[in-house]
């Protein structure tokens, strides 16, 4: 019997899949767009978009706040999402729970909403918004903020990235979140009092280090707001950059990293309620002593110890001013990499990763600005913005995970570096760094007019 058949059988057979992977490579891969992203009409379009954003301001005689908090610590065991698919969480090592401080001036209020989890996904930013605005209607902001808890549950992410990586979907879950996020909001309403707001800054880099670069930049500073009703019952709301990555990726347990530890601590001494808002957290890392729940506990009295002994700057919030707005943001095409110059096509993009719903909130409390993110932006670049705000008399805290998620805002120099924040996880190209100090730097600018 003659093998000539067989092998051209074998031969079409190895062209035909070969043609497929070809057509399949057209159609899901593209190169890298490197052209200058200021440039770029969506950057114009965003700029232009800034110039003629307006904001609503309102001017009281005197603070409000109150707050409150609810677990949301599922029935059943979910999914943990952090580092990689793990699985249901095998035992609750610390319930998670859902937080808020709510800010009136007599004229507007703005709430806080504070979540246990790795990052507020746009679709349950919908969810607990729509049920907050339900009864009330009238918040002039509520600011969406994470712990970014590396051992938090998932279920809260559709689509089929959400399915595959982050914990799956569970709308029954989206709908606990958003009845308990509704339970902390009317708990920190009905205990409104009149109150005094402090600023306080403490320099705490020990604790913090550059994820890129040995003994690279960092923002080592704590910000801090704290709320103290006439009654004497204070809260705080905190910031700081270093990731919630103390516990290991192996640790099967239901968790709040560091800063659980960090609010419970705080929360035994001193405050009634205390919020961890993270921060400017892209490229930075804890410095913690150990991976397990007792060298976490460790690592969170030590900053809770050095927060109070470090402080740079505390000062009243005397001016009962509250102004606020929302800037959509235009961006460049999806650049999700699998190479140096290749990426995938942004059809590809869209339909893995779903809405990402980009937009920056700021907003004027007296004489701070609280700027909150989608973009995970890297702490390397808060220092230039600091000062800035310092010039123009004001207060600077920033945080990311506001409702909206696209990716890491990282140094552009770092592009082409092979560190997984710069390639995997910065979804919108080159120029992006630029871009987001470019938009901060303005909106420093605006918000002091």
């Amino acid at each position: 019997m003659s093998l000539k058949p067989a092998f051209i059988t074998f031969g079409k057979i190895l062209l035909g899949i070969f043609l497929f992977l070809v057509v399949i490579g057209i159609f899901s891969i593209t190169t890298v767009d490197r052209s200058p992203i200021q440039e770029q009409e969506f950057y114009k379009e965003t700029f232009q978009d800034l110039e003629s954003l307006p904001f609503t301001s309102t001017h009281g005689e005197f603070w409000l706040a109150g707050w409150g908090k609810a677990n949301m610590t599922p029935q059943e065991p979910a999914e943990l999402v952090g580092y990689a698919p793990r699985g249901p969480y095998e035992f609750v090592q610390d319930s998670s729970f859902v937080k808020s401080i709510v800010l009136s001036n007599g004229e507007s209020e703005i709430a806080w909403i504070n979540f246990e989890l790795l990052i507020v996904h746009p679709f349950l930013a919908q969810k607990v918004e729509e049920k907050i605005r339900s009864e009330y209607p009238n918040l002039l902001r509520l600011i969406f903020t994470a712990t970014h808890t590396h051992s938090g549950m998932g279920g809260y992410m559709p689509g089929p990235l959400g399915e595959v990586a982050f914990g799956g979907f569970d709308e029954d879950l989206v709908e606990m979140i958003a009845d308990k996020s509704l339970q902390a909001i009317q708990q920190a309403q009905t205990s409104l009092d009149t109150a005094s707001i402090t600023f306080r800054q403490a320099n705490v880099p020990e604790l913090v280090a550059n994820r890129f670069v040995k003994g690279g930049p960092i923002d080592p500073f704590t910000r801090e707001l704290i709320f103290t009703q006439n009654s004497g019952k204070k809260a705080s709301i905190l910031t700081y950059s270093a990731h919630a990555t103390c516990l290991s990726s192996k640790f099967m347990g239901l968790s709040g990293d560091y800063p659980f530890y960090l609010m419970r601590k705080m929360e035994e001494s001193e405050y009634d309620l205390s919020i961890y808002a993270a921060g400017t957290v892209g490229s930075h890392r804890p410095v913690s002593p150990g991976k397990t729940p007792e060298a976490i506990q460790e690592y969170a009295l030590d900053l809770d110890s050095l927060n109070r002994i470090k402080m740079t700057k505390f000062g009243t919030i005397r001016n009962p001013l509250l102004a606020s707005s929302r800037l959509d943001l235009k961006l460049r095409d999806p650049h999700l990499r699998i190479s140096d110059d290749l990426r995938l096509r942004p059809w590809l993009f869209n339909y893995l990763m779903g809405e990402t719903n980009a937009h920056i909130d700021f907003t004027r409390i007296g004489n701070t600005l609280w700027i909150d993110s989608s973009g995970e932006i890297s702490g390397i670049f808060y220092e230039k913005w600091d000062q800035l705000a310092k010039e123009k008399g004001l207060n600077l805290i920033i945080t990311t995970f506001n409702g909206g998620y696209i990716g890491y805002i990282t140094p552009d120099e770092l592009y082409d570096e092979h560190f997984h924040e710069v390639r995997e996880m910065n979804w919108y190209g080159p120029g992006n760094g630029r871009y987001f100090d470019d938009l901060i730097t303005e909106i420093i600018e605006k918000s002091s007019e």
